[in-house]
């Protein structure tokens, strides 16, 4: 019988406290080495969160530190509530967020359902594939811009190639139309690799002899792509979409480097209308308050997100 954590940890401590440590179980030496941990998730993670919530309730304004500080309930969740600019955020937040998933599953899936295919230069392309994704979203929010540019930049003369149209007739992040779907492209470009990596990783779980069975029973190709590969799939395509949800729901760094939220408020997301009322309208209490919904909104739809994913794994 192997010696209890007790004695070991006795052992070699040293004679001053090892006659303390010998009287402690096994379940408080485990509490002792995890309690750093949880103090300082709580002091990281908690405690900010319960300080937002109270700050919400307020009408505080962090530039004027020394003002009376007023308690006004749920005052400032309602005005964020019943604000159409803030619905309009959501609603561009949304065309963001739905239109990145769909574009990155789809190309995410196909590459990596072609990657999974042995072919000469199979490592070469996976390398350069995933390439992007290693990359700071500032570097690729202003490599970006320079190819967005009207005169200058690439991505204009490509369209224009395949459309006959004249390369300076449009701006894609100076339009009010493209400017959306320019944030779009960029952020399809940098994290579809993410998505083709879960993919593959649940395309090269699938066992061998699922298929060679499907091969005596004389399943066509398409049957076993829709019987075998996608139902067994499926769980690591939603484990990507929960990830690429959540980041993209709190995206900011990349469409500040792009558009600033321009032209107008046409690409500005609900991190960056936060910002401007945190630290530009200085409005700490509504900002606050507005975190706070945000925080809801996310943890709402992830939990019933991860429930559903729950019941498709448990199949």
């Amino acid at each position: 019988m192997s010696e209890p954590l007790s004695q070991r940890a006795a052992t070699a401590t040293p004679p001053v406290l090892a006659h303390r440590i010998r009287g402690l179980s096994d379940r408080a030496i485990a509490w002792i080495f995890v309690a750093p941990t949880i103090a300082l998730l709580l002091a990281v993670n908690i405690f900010p969160l319960i300080w937002t919530i109270r700050l919400s309730l307020t009408n505080y304004r962090s530039n004027r530190p020394n003002a009376p500080v007023k308690w006004v309930g749920l005052e400032n969740y309602q005005k964020i509530l019943h604000d159409p600019d803030i619905w309009n955020t959501f609603q561009v937040t949304a065309h963001f967020l739905i239109w990145t998933l769909v574009l990155q599953v789809l190309l995410g899936f196909g590459l990596a359902y072609l990657i999974n295919k042995k072919f000469r230069g199979n490592d070469l392309w996976t390398t350069i594939i995933v390439l992007p994704m290693m990359l700071s979203p500032a570097v690729v929010g202003n490599f970006w811009t320079f190819l967005y540019q009207p005169q200058i930049g690439l991505f204009n003369y490509v369209i224009a190639f395949f459309t006959g149209a004249d390369p300076s007739s449009f701006s894609m992040i100076g339009d009010v139309g493209l400017a959306p779907w320019a944030i779009v492209i960029v952020d399809t470009w940098m994290w579809t690799p993410f998505v083709m990596l879960i993919c593959l990783a649940g395309l090269r779980s699938i066992p061998p002899s699922i298929y060679e069975a499907a091969e005596c029973d004389r399943a066509s190709k398409w049957r076993q792509f829709w019987t075998i590969t996608l139902p067994m799939v499926l769980p690591f395509l939603m484990l990507a979409v929960l990830f690429r949800g959540i980041e993209n729901f709190k995206m900011f760094d990349l469409v500040v480097q792009l558009t600033g939220g321009g032209p107008g408020s046409t690409t500005e997301l609900t991190s960056i209308n936060l910002k401007r009322e945190a630290f530009e309208k200085w409005r700490t209490g509504y900002a606050s308050a507005y975190a706070v919904i945000l925080f809801v909104t996310v943890f709402g739809l992830a939990s019933i997100y991860v429930k559903a994913l729950n019941k498709v794994k448990d199949r």
